[in-house]
């Protein structure tokens, strides 16, 4: 394993929630886990406009706090042109972001 990837792996503690996004053109759908890969909640699905982006927002804040998690980090694949608005309603908050190849 190269120094870049076990440095990766070190960011995701016990003290992290990690959420998946689906990113799709109208909905996208949101998961959330533990450092384990544990499920912490069921998927919630949220718009792709602003008032979506602030729901998923408050609903990742909510259950992070919920479940004593001190870090969010976001990880969604970059779909198009679709993943565009997402990361950048995300950018410079609280919440890592993190882009996902599927390959």
């Amino acid at each position: 394993m190269s120094v870049a990837q076990n440095e990766k792996i070190r960011q995701v503690t016990e003290t992290t929630m990690v959420i998946g996004v689906d990113i799709a053109r109208d909905t996208h759908w949101a998961r959330a886990f533990d450092w384990r890969g544990l499920e912490l909640s069921k998927a919630v699905k949220f718009e792709n406009s602003a008032e979506g982006f602030h729901y998923f927002l408050c609903w990742a804040s909510e259950l992070a706090a919920e479940q004593k998690k001190g870090r969010i980090m976001v990880g969604l694949e970059p779909t198009g042109h679709y993943w565009f608005t997402l990361a950048a309603y995300l950018q410079g908050g609280s919440m890592k972001l993190v882009l996902v190849n599927p390959y």
